[in-house]
């Protein structure tokens, strides 16, 4: 690394990808920006439940824990098609699962959800 990349302006480099990644996401995503227009409102509606704080930071931590899961599917599906777009197994594979592990946090969410609201 850089002596120039350390510190303050390492943070400060490493946000700007951030926020680079995340517009690229939403451009490029469809699920991600799905993802988004669902978790916006109802992170919202947690301040107008009447649940602990404890129950709406787990919801809401469900919800952001869903964003984070696609965007790592993102990044695998962006890494598998840049590699070839021949079919592969393991190129399938390593799609299927990153999916997966989208699919596992909404359950997640949907449980908590219900298991805290009802």
């Amino acid at each position: 690394m850089k002596a120039s990349h350390q510190g303050l302006k390492r943070v400060c480099f490493a946000t700007v990808y951030s926020m680079k990644g995340l517009r690229s996401a939403w451009i490029h995503e469809a699920a991600f920006r799905q993802e988004v227009v669902v978790s916006v409102p109802l992170i919202f509606l947690t301040f107008w439940l009447n649940v602990t704080p404890y129950e709406q930071m787990l919801m809401i931590a469900c919800l952001v824990l869903v964003l984070i899961a696609e965007l790592f599917n993102s990044a695998v599906e962006a890494v598998v098609d840049r590699i070839s777009d021949d079919f592969h197994e393991l190129s399938g594979r390593a799609k299927d699962i990153g999916s997966a592990a989208v699919f596992i946090t909404i359950l997640l969410t949907t449980f908590i959800w219900a298991w805290v609201l009802i």
